[in-house]
């Protein structure tokens, strides 16, 4: 807990001068209130991924001073992260790096991993045996398009004001439980570190929003926590490779079913964004109705009440995944039912038929 809170009063502190930079030179302010997937009404700095890596880096150099031992994995696990939140941080700044060439850094990241960690997708868990991936072939672009796309997921969860980032901090929690439970201190003390950091970050973000994420930060949380998630399973027989599909999820399969919906039901490009992934949905479609009409103060009260459902909606996963960690079985058919659950929540609320448990805050009548 030492990393933790190192890691927590770093990023605390150096969130908190970020933002007053940011403010007083007017670097990186979110100004485009009229996107599709914009829901602020004020100036925001969006280079939250900034105070978040650099107490990362802080509390890894502590670490590595208490065990030394730690330092090789830490430099190229953070070099590889470098690469992979590079495109979303020039996006933050310039706004002028495509989702196409922000995916292929991420890709250059985990084969950059792949080489210098070991960090590879070599089995496959089933509830009557093990599968081996021994093929490079198959091995290699199904690793870098798994952290990719992990890396990618958190960034399309990153809609709200605390959604993504306190959804990583549960996942790295979860992460960090399982290595105790293994012996695997690196990853143990590597997800502390970055759920500190994350948590450090959060108390500016949630529920008033000083500053967002940015994708430079939510590419750096998605690129951990596939890669930490890699490694505890791959060198830790014992956890199944269903623990870590489980936890992830949420992120995965709503990126998933946004590609198939923008693709085959709208006919558009995947990664063209839309307003309609499940949080904009509970946004426009139960939480408005509870607070009120679109004002100033009003929306600001609706982004802070939207992201606890999907904290919620996420702990589904990340319970049973933590709980479970090593059985097979249980993993598969608490996947299958967050699949099925997500699916028929989301067709409920499309169809204006929002389950009334939803509705936590009823709108008071004049």
């Amino acid at each position: 807990m030492f990393s933790f809170f190192v890691s927590f009063v770093s990023c605390a502190l150096l969130t908190l001068l970020v933002i007053k930079h940011a403010k007083r030179n007017g670097a990186a302010l979110d100004s485009d209130y009229d996107a599709v997937q914009k829901f602020h009404t004020h100036l925001v700095a969006r280079i939250g991924g900034v105070p978040i890596f650099l107490a990362v880096l802080f509390s890894a150099a502590v670490s590595t001073l208490r065990e030394p031992a730690f330092g090789p994995w830490f430099a190229a696990l953070l070099g590889c992260a470098c690469i992979a939140m590079a495109g979303g941080i020039v996006e933050d700044y310039t706004g002028r790096v495509s989702p196409a060439r922000r995916l292929l850094l991420t890709m250059l990241a985990a084969l950059f991993a792949y080489y210098l960690l070991g960090a590879k997708l070599v089995r496959l868990d089933l509830p009557w045996g093990v599968l081996p991936l021994q093929l490079n072939l198959v091995v290699l672009p199904l690793t870098v398009l798994a952290v990719a796309g992990i890396a990618n997921a958190v960034n399309i969860i990153d809609g709200f004001n605390g959604l993504a980032s306190m959804v990583s901090i549960c996942m790295l929690l979860s992460l960090a439980y399982v290595a105790l439970q293994v012996g695997d201190m690196f990853v143990l003390v590597t997800a502390l570190i970055v759920a500190g950091a994350t948590a450090g970050f959060l108390i500016w973000n949630y529920p008033v929003g000083l500053i967002f994420l940015g994708d430079g930060g939510a590419y750096f949380l998605g690129f951990m926590l596939g890669e930490l998630a890699l490694l505890l399973v791959m060198r830790n027989p014992g956890v199944s490779t269903w623990y870590a599909a489980l936890l992830l999820i949420y992120p995965a399969f709503e990126t998933i079913f946004s590609a198939y919906r923008r693709m085959f039901v709208r006919g558009k490009s995947p990664a063209l964004p839309d307003g309609i992934h499940l949080h904009s949905l509970i946004f426009r479609r139960i939480v408005q109705w509870t607070v009120g009409p679109r004002e100033a103060r009003a929306l600001m009260k609706r982004n802070a009440r939207t992201s606890p459902y999907l904290w919620l909606f996420s702990l589904m996963a990340v319970i049973p995944a933590t709980v479970f960690w090593k059985n097979t079985a249980v993993l598969i058919f608490f996947s299958l039912l967050f699949i099925i659950s997500y699916l028929w929540l989301y067709a409920r609320i499309v169809r204006f038929k929002s389950p009334r448990w939803l509705f936590l805050h009823k709108k008071k009548r004049n």
